[in-house]
């Protein structure tokens, strides 16, 4: 029995408008759809109104889309951090297959990532934010990065900046004839917060959101406690969360004034839980439980919800392909939940499977979970008694309150310490307990759900090829536990040293951008040689350098890699010949400049050019 995962990602709004045109790897002749999406950072699922949000006004314009649209009662993300959540968004895999386990590139991923079947597909990629944590390695192959226009940087934490970047993504796709692909990601509410530094200092802030909310009326989630900081805190997060919805608005306005707003489907859905603690870089309900939203004039029921299906992050890229009318490539570890979308019963979603492994920091605290609609099932190997949990949510207003409530309240200081140090198995009714504040790990009543539980946590382990499955099987041998967490964490340590050493100065790295370009041709023929050419502008210092090409077919996949070498400023003839048995009907091309990928100076990606029949 197979159970696909869903993950709450910072919003992702999905758009998609129709075309008549037809593209490379369209099955059935099927019209394409232009798609958009949306992310925003951060953001409760029940922080949305639409979600059954205590505090109104915090999303008005997300809630007339919910209105328009369907909404997914039981959606995940898969990771409960962003860098590897994104990831998972756009491989369709687990960090695991992918290699993006925490805050860090892969060197030549070995699958195709969204940008490069959409390419293939016919469609204009541009990205808004989060660009390296969107993709395995950067600079990938989006047609445009959006967040700088006209040269200038735009403001992540301001709403007409996200209106000027989806009309300019939309006009570059017009202009070059074809559908879009946007990836617009909404930084809202991301810390810093509205009014408020990272360290809880009051500030100014220009980018006043259309309501500021007081800590008076704010709610206070189950997992945290009333306080004064903690009531600030998530006063200035609320307001965040409505500036988050004022450039989810200025993107809608930019999509409406496109006149294709009858022909788009939209996604909305959020990267993952709150970034304060039980919430963010974690696997508790909170922190994976994504308000997910799809808007498809003609298709979706307004105000329809489904509460039947349990949807995943995993499975956002498989099914934006379906829809696309794109052939999936193989691998996938999700799979399209299309069918729902149009109000078809789906088998085999009836859970969800979720991971973390690192965060920003390089710190492994390994933790696997399985989520049904009822119930959650924890596995946290990074416990053994004396590690202490490192994240980012450590740093806040609310964590240092429940510091110094630790003193006085015993309560307090049970939750301070299972945040610190956790346990290893944790079992919750989430029907009733959606706060996880009690373990029922030990309940002889729930035994036969936790047997049930721990089952299929192994299949999905099983079947997605989980490392952490040696340890899983192990878990009650502390000493195999702790031996497991200490070989990952030297993994980790050793590649974020390798990373210090190799990566050149910032001020080198904002100048590398001009070293060179790629110049591909209109087209290519099997059995035939074709040039590729770089135009290098190497500088004196760097003296001769080696450029590392390579031909890959449309899903990105290694054809073949030439290696020649440069200096000063010229041009670079590169020559390949497609075989004449090539079955794709695409190329790419990728290049860099330095000794190796690790410590490039430049990387890009041109493509994809057709194979001409």
């Amino acid at each position: 029995m197979r159970f696909s995962l869903r993950l709450p990602l910072v919003m992702i709004f999905v758009v998609i408008l129709f075309t008549s045109q037809e593209t490379l790897g369209v099955e059935n002749d099927l019209a394409r759809p232009n798609i958009l999406i949306v992310t925003v950072d951060d953001m409760n699922c029940d922080s949305v109104g639409a979600f059954g949000c205590q505090l109104a006004g915090t999303t008005p314009n997300i809630d007339q889309l919910a209105a328009r649209g369907m909404r997914y009662q039981f959606a995940h993300v898969q990771v409960g951090n962003c860098y590897p959540s994104r990831n998972v968004m756009f491989s369709g895999r687990y960090p695991h297959n992918t290699g993006v386990e925490g805050f860090y590139q892969v060197k030549e991923p070995d699958y195709p990532h969204l940008v490069d079947v959409m390419k293939a597909g016919g469609y204009f990629v541009g990205i808004r934010g989060k660009a390296s944590h969107s993709t395995p390695y950067q600079p990938y192959a989006w047609d445009a990065d959006l967040s700088t226009i006209d040269g200038k940087k735009q403001d992540v934490k301001n709403a007409q900046s996200y209106y000027v970047s989806t009309r300019r993504g939309i006009e570059m796709a017009k202009a070059a004839g074809k559908p879009f692909c946007l990836n617009v990601n909404i930084s809202d509410p991301h810390k810093p917060f509205f009014g408020i530094s990272s360290k809880g200092k009051l500030v100014d802030d220009k980018n006043v959101p259309s309501h500021v909310f007081d800590p008076s009326e704010v709610p206070i989630p189950g997992f945290l406690f009333d306080h004064p900081d903690v009531r600030l805190e998530l006063a200035h997060y609320y307001s965040s969360v409505r500036r988050a919805d004022d450039c989810f608005a200025a993107t809608m306005k930019a999509l409406n004034e496109s006149g294709q707003a009858n022909n788009t489907v939209i996604m909305f859905l959020s990267d993952h839980g709150m970034p304060l603690p039980f919430a963010k870089t974690a696997l508790w309900h909170h922190s994976t439980h994504t308000p997910w939203i799809v808007c498809w004039p003609g298709v979706t029921q307004p105000g329809y919800v489904d509460r039947e299906h349990m949807i995943s992050a995993v499975d956002l890229m498989p099914t934006v392909l379906e829809i696309a009318g794109l052939k999936a490539p193989d691998g996938f570890d999700g799979h399209s939940f299309l069918p729902t979308i149009k109000r078809e019963s789906q088998d085999n979603r009836e859970a969800v499977y979720k991971v973390y492994n690192e965060n920003s920091g390089g710190n492994r605290s390994p933790m696997r979970s399985v989520e049904t609609k009822k119930y959650g099932y924890l596995f946290n190997p990074w416990v053994d008694g004396k590690r202490i949990f490192a994240t980012a949510t450590k740093g806040t207003l609310s964590y240092r309150a429940m510091q110094k409530m630790a003193a006085t309240d015993p309560k307090i200081a049970v939750r301070l310490d299972l945040f610190d140090h956790g346990v290893r198995e944790e079992l919750y009714d989430y029907e009733i307990d959606p706060d996880a504040l009690n373990n029922l790990i030990d309940d002889p009543k729930y035994a036969e759900v936790l047997t049930k539980l721990r089952g299929t946590m192994r299949q999905f382990m099983t079947e997605s090829k989980d490392p952490v499955l040696e340890v899983f099987d192990q878990r009650e041998d502390d000493a195999n536990v702790t031996a497991y967490v200490d070989r990952v964490q030297a993994v980790s340590d050793e590649r974020r040293q390798k990373r210090r050493k190799q990566q050149p100065p910032k001020s080198q790295r904002k100048q590398n951008t001009k070293l060179f370009d790629l110049q591909l041709p209109e087209s290519v023929h099997r059995g035939q040689a074709f040039e590729v050419v770089i135009d290098h502008k190497l500088t004196k210092k760097l003296g001769q350098q080696d450029f590392h090409v390579t031909l890959k077919d449309d899903q990105g996949k290694r054809i073949e890699r030439r290696v020649v070498s440069a200096s000063g400023n010229g041009s670079l003839k590169v020559l390949f010949e497609l075989p004449t048995d090539f079955e794709s009907p695409a190329i790419l091309v990728a290049a860099f400049v330095g000794k190796d990928y690790q410590s490039n100076l430049l990387h890009k990606t041109n493509g994809p050019v057709a194979v001409a029949k």
